[in-house]
């Protein structure tokens, strides 16, 4: 199953959203869901409802443990992780999901979405 998971700014919009979807999945397979930070999830369901696609919520201790491709150091000291997109991706596919590239940026650059590749137990 191929998760896409979201970072994102508070301030970033559907559109934002839309446009890091569109640059992560140009050319991929289809996800089959999408994922993010549990307590950002109510940013990000307006867009699973417009794809149609279930919203996986992944706790900040789960996130913690990915390794991603991206190292940003605003988001290590705000959650953890280099990259939220990347991590919420790995986490919601599975143990031994994998990245199939690192995250995309939006237009905007307010929001960030990178697949992952795996199977959720």
């Amino acid at each position: 199953m191929i998760v896409a998971g979201f970072g994102f700014r508070k301030s970033a919009s559907l559109v934002s959203l839309r446009s890091a979807w569109e640059r992560a999945t140009e050319g991929a397979n289809a996800p089959a869901a999408l994922a993010t930070l549990d307590h950002k999830a109510p940013q990000l369901a307006s867009l699973a409802r417009e794809l149609r696609l279930p919203l996986i919520k992944v706790s900040s201790d789960r996130l913690a443990i990915q390794s991603t491709r991206t190292h940003s150091p605003a988001s290590l000291a705000a959650h953890r992780t280099g990259s939220v997109a990347e991590a919420a991706a790995l986490a919601a596919a599975g143990p031994h999901a994998r990245l199939l590239a690192p995250r995309a940026v939006s237009q905007d650059r307010l929001a960030t979405c990178a697949l992952a590749e795996g199977n959720p137990a």
